[in-house]
């Protein structure tokens, strides 16, 4: 069975503070034209999407350097509860949540139930990640990182982006505004499919793949 783990892609849809905006319009239609088609104007970080190394990294990999094997595969799904309102939580955390072992999955997806409040307010002021904790998953073997926020930093924060740093700086990939997560088992195998661009990032269509 397949689950989805992507947030719809709509007309004024939430983005990232300073993002392009999200609008889209008829272009062609059926009474006019005999064919519709609808015109997209959005931002490559639009809803769920994947942070090619080029986001953050001076010289970093384009999205045309990053393959699909690299978003497809076993993950390991940590489940944080009861983080409140820009908390930020680190490895005590992780691994009070989850048996973390010394060799992790290439891909760790790190749940804190903030999806449902993707498109409000609250949505902007969600938990983060500590980049110490990021750092102790890249040194196990995690190459892509996977949140259920618009960001594993504070969004709108003025200290940079320092998880962003660790993973992509260790040309890693992270993926952002993933949803569905919420009965996935620990172990489970997942793919982000994102769109074929050149790029610093891509919008994605997330798949868990659930026995």
């Amino acid at each position: 069975m397949l689950r989805d783990l992507s947030h719809p892609i709509l007309d004024g849809m939430m983005v990232y503070p300073g993002d392009p905006e999200v609008t889209i319009r008829p272009a062609l239609t059926l009474a006019t034209d005999g064919v519709a088609v609808a015109q997209l104007d959005l931002g490559s970080h639009t809803g769920t999407h994947v942070d090619a190394p080029a986001h953050t990294v001076p010289g970093g990999r384009t999205m045309a350097d990053v393959t699909l094997d690299e978003l497809v595969g076993d993950a390991l799904v940590i489940r944080v509860r009861d983080v409140g309102e820009g908390e930020q939580y680190g490895w005590d955390a992780l691994t009070a949540a989850a048996d973390i072992p010394a060799a992790v999955p290439g891909i760790v997806v790190v749940y804190t139930g903030w999806a449902q409040w993707f498109g409000s307010g609250r949505g902007l002021r969600h938990p983060s990640l500590d980049p110490a904790a990021a750092r102790e998953l890249m040194a196990r073997g995690m190459r892509v990182l996977a949140v259920d926020t618009l960001s594993p930093f504070p969004t709108g924060s003025d200290g940079g982006f320092p998880v962003h740093d660790v993973v992509l700086g260790g040309d890693g990939l992270i993926v952002e505004n993933v949803t569905g997560l919420d009965d996935l088992p620990a172990q489970v195998r997942v793919g982000f499919f994102p769109l074929k661009l050149d790029g610093d990032g891509a919008p994605v269509r997330g798949v868990a793949f659930v026995d």
